[in-house]
């Protein structure tokens, strides 16, 4: 099993400091509002937020023999490698996505997304400069592993896949 780390970008690191801010201070607000009338229970909202969204925290990546791994806190995502027609390092694969459902840069970039060039995809990615495609039958995953060339190689080869396109 090969690892790959999930590298952030300077914006996932910015979006995630700022909405960390957000959700402590909103969390600190309410409880000091608590005494004059609110509900105390509402400061735990924000809190839940913030740990319900760095739970999806993306640690990194592994390319096996049957399938790709997707390292969460404190889970494993399996993508397994059956019906992969493609692998391909993409660093515009993201551009113009539209959010379906998912998050959209609290501790990661994952859930559900729509663009021109993909249509629907599934998205796990901390860095969307660096993003890799897998094209499967009947669905469409992007990943961002820091060493995406690399990645890409790793998963052609598990996957026996004919003449990788190494690039974008």
């Amino acid at each position: 099993m090969t690892e790959y780390k999930a590298h952030w970008s300077k914006s996932l690191v910015v979006v995630s400091l700022l909405a960390t801010a957000m959700c402590l201070g909103a969390a600190y607000l309410v409880a000091s509002q608590a005494g004059r009338g609110a509900a105390s229970w509402t400061a735990s909202l924000p809190l839940a937020i913030l740990i319900g969204s760095a739970l999806f925290t993306i640690r990194g990546y592994a390319v096996g023999p049957d399938a790709i791994l997707v390292h969460r806190l404190l889970w494993t995502t399996r993508l397994p490698l059956a019906g992969l027609q493609s692998a391909k390092f993409d660093p515009d694969a993201m551009r113009r996505s539209i959010r379906t459902f998912g998050n959209g840069g609290f501790f990661s970039f994952t859930g559900f997304f729509r663009n021109k060039a993909l249509g629907g995809y599934r998205a796990f990615v901390t860095d969307q400069n660096r993003t890799v495609v897998l094209r499967f039958s009947g669905r469409t995953v992007v990943l961002s592993p820091a060493e995406a060339e690399a990645f890409v190689r790793d998963v052609c080869n598990a996957a026996k896949l004919a003449n990788p396109p190494w690039t974008g």
